[in-house]
């Protein structure tokens, strides 16, 4: 299978730069219309897609997001691999604002959000145990060269758009052992399970969320000031990645792309035709 790797775009990436053949491409789905059009090209001879999560000019908010209509959109464009890049909060002392964590475990505290493509009519209950893929993580962290990388963390997935009481995070920090905190990883990184695409997680720490007794309450002006060379440096680590990730697509050895092959619970007979249709790209390779 071809390699096309998609990136989500978070605040403060809205574009890849050095894109041959790049355009924007409004793709359909079942689901509604995706954050934006999407940014299509070659870098390096590798297929990529480049999607901004809120949209270019920021218009959708962590809870408006179209998760489903954005992973659908680059499942049918061949996406094989997404790398999700988004701004974070840090519950540790050692990660700082500025740093980049390669994630690989959740907690999901979002509850307003459409979370599956799958439901009556047609159920599955696909493995979330390692919700990223250390394949494609590994290859992030590889290309992260100018920038201080942590291999691993977990990211706690909160509703937003409001951040954290200073209960509320030393709660996640000193209780529940979290690493970082963001509103936008989740649902997303269970779709892309569902919809079999290699998933990796790349954090953009700007803030010590309100936890941190020097730093005090998370400033928004601290954090646009952060983003700007956080993007920077992920679009540097973006642009190695084609080099990484050479040759064809074959099968995940982690099992990203066979998740569907036992989690379809419902008898064919007793399969919703309508929303058999709309997973036409998300599960047509085993529906």
């Amino acid at each position: 299978m071809e390699r096309v790797i998609g990136v989500i775009g978070g605040s403060g990436l809205y574009q890849i730069e050095g894109l041959e053949e790049a355009s924007w491409v409004k793709v359909a789905t079942p689901w509604g219309d995706p954050s934006d059009e999407i940014l299509t090209g070659k870098l390096d001879g590798v297929k990529m897609a480049f999607l901004p999560r809120h949209g270019r000019g920021h218009v959708h908010s962590p809870s408006t997001v179209p998760y489903r209509a954005n992973i659908d959109a680059l499942k049918r464009l061949g996406v094989t691999d997404i790398v999700s890049v988004s701004a974070c909060g840090s519950f540790r002392e050692d990660m700082a604002p500025g740093d980049f964590v390669i994630v690989d475990q959740f907690i999901d505290r979002t509850f307003a959000r459409e979370k599956s493509f799958f439901g009556s009519g047609c159920v599955a209950h696909v493995s979330l145990a390692h919700p990223t893929c250390p394949a494609l993580s590994a290859a992030c962290f590889e290309a992260a060269e100018d920038v201080k990388v942590h291999m691993g963390g977990t990211y706690l997935a909160m509703e937003g758009p409001q951040f954290s009481t200073l209960a509320e995070s030393k709660l996640y920090r000193d209780n529940w052992g979290c690493d970082v905190i963001g509103m936008t990883n989740m649902p997303e990184a269970k779709l892309a399970r569902e919809a079999e695409i290699c998933y990796a997680s790349v954090a953009m720490i700007t803030d010590y969320d309100s936890w941190h007794p020097h730093h005090g309450e998370v400033d928004i002006s601290d954090i646009i000031a952060t983003l700007g060379a956080n993007a920077d440096h992920a679009r540097a680590l973006i642009a190695r990645l084609p080099a990484i990730l050479t040759g064809s697509h074959e099968t995940c050895r982690h099992g990203c792309n066979t998740a569907l092959d036992h989690a379809i619970m419902t008898a064919p007979d007793k399969r919703d035709p309508d929303l058999v249709a709309k997973l036409d790209a998300v599960a047509g390779r085993v529906l």
